[in-house]
């Protein structure tokens, strides 16, 4: 078997750096999360990654979410800068084939009908995404089908209640927020209604609005001005190009 060799580095920030591992026609993603110079900065990367692991453990064999990748060679195998990650700081998973929202050219006539359900899925699962305000956490496949990365936010509920319900309304509400702005103004296929979606007339919870007006910003200054980065602006500019419209590619197989 070819020894795994790491592609590229796909991002490294204070907590760490996410790698594309290949072996032959085998793929994997690596987040490692060694942290930085900066106090807790590691702590605080492996506590998001525990998270993504569990959420991904939660959601094992649903289709459109990465599932957790167990490779002692790909764990071990030496990042771009020569350093060997310690095995409490990787977390791998399967590589997600496509592009991100923001950088798709096309969109299937469906897309955002096949997100809902796959959405509805994680949900019923027990897991809220937590992050799906970011386009770049929406991914379009090479079938055009649409999938979800980067779990580092997510939480998963044993106990369907109030904190799970609240979450449930701001996933959806996001997904709404995303339908509107890729097919108001004549954006969408002809005939499309943007009030339609299973985030259409859901308010921000109690709880999301208490994090946008006093969490947020507290969590903008630790980012941008403490650890140097800013996380979540990728985003496709209002001017365009917006992706053009196929034909709808319907459900998977295995989902019928």
């Amino acid at each position: 078997m070819a020894q795994w060799q790491v592609e590229e580095t796909l991002k490294q920030d204070q907590f760490g750096r996410v790698e594309r591992l290949s072996s032959g026609d085998c793929e994997v993603l690596r987040r490692v999360a060694c942290g930085s110079r900066i106090p807790l900065s590691g702590l605080i990367a492996r506590i998001l990654m525990r998270r993504e692991r569990r959420a991904l453990v939660a959601l094992e064999g649903l289709e459109g979410v990465p599932r957790e990748v167990t490779d002692l060679e790909a764990r071990r195998t030496p990042s771009m800068n020569s350093a060997v990650p310690a095995d409490r700081d990787v977390l791998l998973r399967s590589w997600q084939a496509g592009a991100p929202l923001h950088r798709a050219d096309a969109l299937p006539e469906d897309y955002f009908e096949l997100l809902d359900e796959l959405v509805h899925e994680m949900h019923a699962h027990g897991v809220c995404h937590n992050d799906l305000h970011k386009e770049q956490n929406l991914v379009v496949g090479l079938d055009g089908r649409p999938a979800l990365i980067d779990f580092q936010l997510a939480s998963v509920h044993a106990q369907r209640g109030r904190i799970y319900a609240s979450r449930v309304r701001d996933d959806l509400r996001h997904l709404q927020k995303h339908r509107r702005r890729y097919t108001r103004d004549g954006r969408g296929p002809q005939g499309t209604d943007v009030s339609c979606g299973v985030g259409h007339g859901v308010r921000r919870s109690p709880l999301a609005a208490a994090w946008r007006r006093f969490g947020k910003p507290v969590y903008n200054f630790f980012t941008r001005r403490v650890l140097g980065t800013r996380d979540g602006e990728e985003r496709r500019e209002s001017a365009g190009p917006w992706p053009r419209w196929t034909p709808p590619v319907g459900p998977r197989a295995t989902d019928s």
